[in-house]
């Protein structure tokens, strides 16, 4: 559950980032949020969701 919400704070903070500084209109960042609304319910979900976890459990095992 942590993963998940740092994941979504982390996406939230690059489409700001998008939004203020490279010119990201309010109606490209809907059609995002609505596409990934809807690939979640898409069989490929899963196969998304497992990357996710695996990048996360890679940035997590480097020693800094």
């Amino acid at each position: 559950m942590v993963l998940s919400i740092s994941g979504v704070v982390l996406l939230g903070i690059v489409v700001l980032l998008f939004f203020r500084k490279d010119g990201l209109k309010p109606s490209h960042a809907v059609v995002c949020a609505l596409f990934g609304f809807y690939l979640a319910g898409t069989s490929v979900a899963p196969g998304i969701h497992e990357g996710g976890a695996r990048i996360a459990q890679m940035l997590g095992g480097i020693a800094l």
